[in-house]
């Protein structure tokens, strides 16, 4: 994975997730890339994660799969587009429906390598299947129905109404 990762092409302004953003030196700085036809990301998790001594708590479980598939999202529209992600304007998706799945513990000691598949690209939204794999077991999986930036959250951020 030498390539430029999808959240390294957002725009300044959009850069500050807690999950993905290069810019929340307190995030989790989550980085994702094509794989083929597929999408990974890997994130090593931290005493701080904990849920019970060992494990990780569900809710780092859920933001890896929100970032992830929103990062995917977007990297599948510019693929859809034929545009290069570092062309303007610049394409942006926020969650409209996560499901997780949790089908076993995952350990904290493990790497996680969360994988992405692209299920559907329309105009207005894009849904990404992702899970989560610790020691090449899957421990959770996740559905993501990520929709455009909306303009209403771009307004605020430019400090209009």
């Amino acid at each position: 994975m030498t390539d430029k990762a999808f959240q390294d092409y957002y725009p300044e302004e959009l850069s500050h997730c807690y999950g993905c953003g290069r810019h929340n030196t307190h995030g989790l700085q989550l980085k994702s890339y094509w794989d083929g036809e597929e999408t990974v990301a890997l994130f090593q998790p931290e005493a701080k994660h904990t849920a019970v001594p060992g494990f990780v708590y569900g809710g780092l479980i859920a933001s890896l799969i929100d970032c992830h598939s929103t990062g995917t999202a977007a990297a599948a529209a510019y693929r859809a587009q034929g545009r290069a992600m570092d062309t303007m304007p610049a394409i942006r998706f926020v969650t409209a429906s996560l499901h997780v799945d949790y089908l076993a513990p995952t350990p904290i000691a493990a790497q996680l390598e969360v994988r992405g598949v692209v299920v559907e690209v329309t105009p207005k939204k894009v849904i990404i299947e992702s899970t989560i794999m610790a020691d090449g077991k899957i421990c959770a999986k996740g559905k993501v129905v990520a929709v455009h930036l909306p303009e209403s959250m771009l307004k605020v951020m430019k400090g209009e109404k």
